[in-house]
């Protein structure tokens, strides 16, 4: 069909439409795109607000869902890849403060995850015409499981973690960690997706339909409540164990020689005094990670700086005279043999644990050793597979580890206890085995200070509190800028310290008796690895099925003929 334009020429109206149609249709997928970034980041702490809005959080994979239906199989892997690079440039923008490098570098390794997630989405609605929408949120499940997996593992997005002021749905943590609580809040966006895709006039059709599931979601969600005001344990009777927390509010890591180390040593012994000087009942004085950069044993027994040594000197015998333990970051530099068989001064984080009269002079500490390292900015651990990109990051002036292997559990009195170091309280699995391994509480130490950000500070308690309601035991958390906090064994934060500022903050934890352990750390992350392998068998099954059903239809004539 044609018309003509006032200056005579002749148009094709269904060219026309078609055009327009494909314009408007992009500027949808475009707009969708845009709208599940902004969902991705909204519930969690973020640059406008700290307290964020959790409650998006139920709805933030809506466009998702319905984006990847939308696309063609030509272009959902490109959707996929400017999802993650989009939603990780503004979730952790702060990164760019370490580095512009490790921004683009997290940004891209979740575009490229998400590149390989987006088909599963949509081949998971493809398959399933009537529950895609379900199949769509197990993959969704299975996938934040992966994410968190392997040297690249990483914690920050998981759409649980939106959720930690509620402490009455985070307590199902104990049963199914993290993985239960996702779970949770992402049905809503599989469901409502599921009927939003059918078209805003077939909605209510489509709701009705499915009422069944939205029904059981509710009564799941009320289950989930109800647990949560039973299940937190009472700890008032337990005994009680009184540490000191320091934050020093400087980032070790931007001081730079020995007069600059020795003004953070004055800091933090000035800070440790006036904590001590607080109350008499202090057991523990925990310094941040990395809080003291000179390695101490290494200049103690080398010498190889005479005025590093002398600091160490002072550091020692302060230590030594002080009337309890403490429990400091530090650079455990030795001479031995890397990961790639390289004799040399070898580096790991490590957390050391000083007892005056018994391990101080000649310095002899109780150490943990980072376990899990942060990638790229910690870690990198294919040198010879890629040449370039390891030269890259030490020429970024990133500090590479060694990796430790043992969960070491300290005892001060009465508590036994264990520290991750930084990251690792983002990861369920490593308090989980720290205390099966026979830690009653979780001392972190960690060092947000570079990131300059309180988006950063708040997304990583956000995660740590969660590894408490996991195991039921209470932690602390002595970082060099915040937050530095108490957190009991039902998740709540019972006191923090100003983030930013010189200060220490004192508190008591209970000793808690570990002969009941929770479902959590009795069996780790079951409910993820069920999400994962559950996906992958629907749709490995599902699209066999698809395949020999097309080829049944190709090999046989049909009836009519």
């Amino acid at each position: 069909m044609t018309r003509k334009t006032p200056s005579g020429e002749t148009v094709n109206r269904s060219a026309e439409s078609s055009g327009t149609r494909k314009i408007r249709d992009f500027l949808t997928d475009i707009g969708l795109l845009a709208l599940g970034i902004i969902l991705f980041t909204l519930p969690q702490p973020n640059l406008l607000s700290v307290r964020a809005l959790p409650f998006l959080a139920y709805f933030a994979c809506i466009p998702v869902f319905i984006l990847v239906r939308r696309v063609s199989w030509k272009t959902v892997w490109l959707y996929g890849i400017l999802y993650g690079v989009g939603a990780y440039c503004f979730f952790t923008s702060w990164l760019a403060t370490y580095h512009p490098m490790g921004l683009l570098l997290i940004a891209f390794l979740y575009g490229f995850q998400l590149m390989i997630a987006f088909p599963l989405l949509k081949g998971a609605a493809a398959l399933f015409p009537r529950y895609g929408w379900l199949v769509q949120w197990l993959v969704w499940c299975g996938y934040e499981y992966v994410k968190t997996l392997g040297f690249a593992g990483f914690n920050y997005g998981l759409l649980g973690y939106s959720q930690w002021r509620y402490l009455p749905i985070i307590q199902i943590a104990s049963v199914t960690g993290i993985w239960g609580v996702s779970a949770l809040v992402a049905w809503p966006s599989g469901w409502f997706a599921g009927g939003l895709s059918q078209g805003f006039r077939a909605f209510p059709s489509w709701a009705r339909k499915h009422l069944t599931s939205a029904v059981v979601w509710c009564a799941v969600f009320v289950g989930v409540l109800v647990f949560g005001f039973l299940s937190p344990v009472d700890y008032s009777g337990d005994s009680g164990f009184t540490v000191a927390l320091i934050q020093n509010n400087t980032d070790p890591w931007q001081a730079n020689g020995v007069t600059e180390y020795r003004r953070d040593l004055a800091s933090l012994m000035r800070l440790s005094d006036e904590a001590l000087a607080s109350r008499d009942d202090i057991d523990l004085v925990v310094w941040p990670e990395t809080a003291f950069v000179p390695r101490i044993e290494w200049h103690y027994r080398y010498r190889t700086n005479r005025e590093y040594y002398e600091l160490v000197e002072q550091l020692l015998h302060y230590l030594d005279s002080a009337p309890i333990p403490f429990v400091l970051g530090n650079d455990d530099g030795l001479m031995g043999y890397d990961a790639y068989g390289e004799y040399g001064a070898i580096d790991y984080n490590a957390v050391l644990l000083f007892k005056p009269g018994e391990n101080v002079i000649p310095p002899a500490p109780e150490r943990y050793r980072k376990m899990h390292l942060v990638p790229f900015t910690e870690s990198f651990p294919y040198k010879k597979q890629f040449p370039w990109l390891y030269q890259m990051l030490l020429d970024a002036d990133t500090h590479l580890w060694e990796i430790g292997h043992d969960p070491e559990v300290f005892t001060v009195g009465d508590l036994s206890f264990s520290s991750p170091i930084c990251f690792e309280d983002t990861f369920g699995y490593i308090a989980r085995r720290f205390v099966n391994n026979g830690a009653q509480a979780i001392i972190n130490i960690s060092n947000d200070a570079w990131s300059k950000s309180l988006a950063c500070q708040y997304q990583h308690l956000s995660m740590a509190v969660y590894r408490s309601v996991e195991n039921r035991i209470p932690s602390v958390r002595a970082t060099a800028s915040g937050q530095t906090s108490i957190v009991d064994p039902n998740g709540r934060v019972v006191t923090m310290a100003e983030p930013f500022t010189e200060t220490w903050l004192t508190g008591t934890i209970p000793v808690r008796n570990m002969n009941r352990k929770t479902v959590y750390t009795r069996y780790g992350d079951f409910l993820g690895i069920s999400f994962t392998l559950g996906s992958v068998i629907i749709l490995i099954t599902a699209g066999l099925i698809r395949g020999i059903r097309n080829k049944e239809k190709k090999g046989f004539p049909s009836a009519s003929r």
